[in-house]
């Protein structure tokens, strides 16, 4: 029989670090368990995913974030399934973990509203494994237009589509412009990179849609100085092998990245409980489940009103929030004192939209541009886990500042694979009423060398 009050955590993102972080050295054992041996600073995967930074400068391995805390056990491993009648956690391999209190903090994935095929065409950014799979499409993606142009003579506008403009979509549009016109444009000899257009598609009539509308307006106008097509009112429908369609018109593209929509992790539905269309479990104002006050959900996966009416927001501010709140219920309710209700501390917004533009509003308090950029710096600088990756990263910046050169254009894997599904299929198709909106696209002009 145990001596202690067992806590198990459920993934190691922002939400179950922090959780496990206030619960470190406390009279409770905690065991984290997740798929990754790592933990992620999300909101620097756009970098690895356009080449500034390493992925091993914004992960770090989860059990050395925790190695002071001489009560927390890290597993390998992932949960499949919960019996709330037995207090039990059931992991793929068959194995068992009980628990006297359960936090699940599973995160989130990109959703595509019922088009999964998607995926294959339009990768999302949410894991390491996203982030360099997306570098390597946009990177070989420059390759393979500059080998058709040397070998061939046929040059080719490329063209980059990213479909949604919430802080993800701004930051890798603007990204993807600044390499195209900067970083690699003295790196290819038979193409112009400068003339690769970026094109932005977001359903709403205007982009960053959470802040304020004037801040929302100047992120435009700087997405458009940095050579960005922004298309409002524009829903994607369609989404092939190198092209999409936005109402009637279809669009040849390169390359599709996706940057709306987001799913709750599917550990929510096994928890037997209300959930919201996202997949968000419906949770008590102390972030218990209801009829299990031992059993939390937080982070991307909870669904709470704050008093203003207004959703707690799936941000990592608030997910850290969320986990450091759980703790201190549980340790107060082992001491025997009465739980308090979550409350959300909103202590602003910004996202970066490239070299020395941004935009923020932080206590009620609005900015933009260069002032903003260096706000974004520090505070991702602050929140960035381990000083060697605090460190790196600055170094990483300041150097590309500087060289406006990106120190990870590597492209890993099998290169010829992805050609094939990144080269655009030219095979002749039936004259209908979409082909023709195809063929009358801007994109199908070519120049010879």
């Amino acid at each position: 029989m145990r001596s202690k009050l067992r806590i198990v955590i459920i993934g190691g993102g922002f939400g179950g670090l922090w959780a496990a972080k206030a619960l470190a050295n406390r009279p409770v054992d905690v065991i984290l368990i997740d798929r990754k041996n790592h933990h992620v600073f999300q909101p620097l995967l756009y970098q690895v995913a356009t080449a500034v930074l390493s992925p091993g400068e914004i992960a770090k391995p989860i059990r050395r974030i925790l190695y002071y805390a001489k009560n927390i056990e890290v597993i390998l491993g992932e949960a499949v399934e919960f019996d709330k009648a037995t207090n039990i956690v059931k992991l793929d391999d068959g194995s068992e973990v009980s628990f006297d209190y359960l936090i699940v903090a599973a995160g989130a994935r990109h959703a595509y509203f019922g088009h999964d095929e998607w995926e294959t065409w339009a990768p999302g950014l949410k894991t390491l494994e996203d982030a360099v799979e997306i570098r390597r499409r946009v990177l070989l993606a420059f390759e393979i237009a500059e080998r058709k142009a040397a070998l061939s003579g046929v040059k080719e506008q490329l063209t980059f589509a990213v479909v949604g403009a919430g802080p993800t979509g701004v930051e890798l549009a603007g990204a993807i412009a600044g390499i195209a016109r900067q970083a690699l444009a003295s790196d290819f000899k038979a193409i112009d990179t400068s003339e690769a257009r970026v094109v932005l598609f977001e359903g709403s009539d205007r982009v960053l849609g959470t802040f304020a509308s004037d801040l929302s307006d100047s992120a435009k106008q700087q997405l458009e100085e940095l050579g960005v097509e922004v298309r409002l009112n524009s829903f994607v429908t369609e989404i092939e092998p190198g092209r999409l369609k936005v109402g009637d018109d279809w669009f040849k593209c390169d390359v599709v990245l996706w940057a709306t929509g987001v799913a709750a992790s599917p550990l929510g539905a096994q928890l037997g409980v209300e959930t919201d269309r996202a997949g968000r479990v419906k949770v008590e104002p102390d972030l218990s489940i209801p009829g299990y006050p031992n059993i939390f959900v937080i982070g991307d996966m909870a669904s709470l009103l704050q008093e203003s009416g207004e959703p707690v927001p799936g941000v990592s501010p608030a997910a850290m929030q969320m986990g450091t709140a759980t703790a201190k219920n549980i340790l107060r309710e082992i001491k025997g004192r009465p739980r308090a209700n979550f409350t959300y501390v909103d202590k602003g917004s910004m996202a970066t939209i490239g070299r020395s533009k941004a935009i923020a509003q932080l206590f009620g308090m609005k900015f933009r541009g260069f002032i903003a950029w260096l706000m974004w710096l520090f505070l991702h600088v602050v929140f960035l886990i381990g000083f060697r990756n605090r460190l790196f990263v600055l170094m990483g910046w300041f150097w590309a500042y500087l060289t406006r050169e990106r120190s990870a254009r590597l492209i890993t894997g099998d290169a010829e694979e992805l050609r094939n599904a990144l080269t655009f299929i030219e095979a002749e198709s039936p004259a209908d009423e979409s082909s023709a909106a195809h063929r009358d696209s801007p994109r199908r002009h070519r120049t010879s060398a």
